[in-house]
């Protein structure tokens, strides 16, 4: 679908790869943004219309999907990283790593997705990360909640194909943004992805693979788990 004309509502606004798709939104002519965030006082942009939403609260996401019953496209772009790791973590801030990464989309899903069927069909964008397929000590709770938002992503993709709707996932490496910004290692400018994600919305793609990592890391996905994890290790220095 056009992006230009469109209604979008982006999740995780105020800051990051939300705010660069608001941006990139705003630049390709969408006609009404919904920039939704926890704290809605720091997206401090023209033009959009700001909404309170924490994904992980069942109450503000009805609330959203009846305040934007206008939507067409929905960017699941909201997510935490807390570096916890699955065998040793602290196994509540696993559950809430889990309840904003996987159930967060899922909820937002559910709920938008019947909005999107009475308007035509429309879109919904997930972004995940190129750890959905691989995974290191400290990132065990990331990178399973973003395995599960693939397998929503592909399983969304499935159910609601029957009412038009597309379904993109979005897989990336590190993204220049507040969540690395102490580490040193390559990194995507967050308007690049935004455009590359909104790119894929247009020309009806399912997958959106946004940088190099992401690209080397699915070449892997076919090797046996010892061989893939001993390139992976190997490209990361460690």
């Amino acid at each position: 679908m056009d992006v230009k004309g469109a209604v979008v509502l982006v999740t995780g606004a105020n800051r990051g790869i939300g705010a660069a798709f608001v941006e990139q939104l705003r630049n390709r002519g969408a006609a009404k943004i919904y920039a939704a965030a926890r704290d809605v006082d720091a997206v401090d942009v023209d033009g959009v219309h700001r909404l309170q939403l924490d994904i992980t609260s069942a109450s503000q996401i009805e609330a959203a999907a009846a305040a934007a019953g206008d939507v067409q496209v929905l960017i699941n772009n909201a997510g935490i990283s807390t570096g916890t790791a699955l065998v040793t973590g602290d196994e509540a801030t696993i559950r809430r790593e889990m309840d904003t990464n996987s159930y967060g989309p899922l909820r937002m899903i559910r709920a938008f997705a019947p909005v999107l069927g009475s308007n035509g069909g429309g879109a919904i964008l997930n972004v995940i990360s190129a750890l959905s397929w691989f995974t290191l000590p400290t990132a065990g709770a990331y990178a399973a909640s973003k395995a599960a938002a693939w397998a929503l992503t592909d399983s969304a993709r499935l159910e609601l194909a029957p009412q038009g709707t597309q379904v993109v996932a979005v897989h990336m490496g590190m993204v220049d943004t507040d969540m690395v910004s102490g580490i040193e290692a390559p990194k995507v400018a967050p308007s690049d992805l935004a455009s590359a994600a909104l790119d894929a919305i247009e020309t009806g793609a399912d997958e959106v693979l946004g940088d190099d990592w992401a690209k080397f890391v699915k070449s892997g996905l076919t090797l046996d788990p010892k061989t893939r994890y001993e390139q992976i290790l190997a490209a990361l220095g460690a």
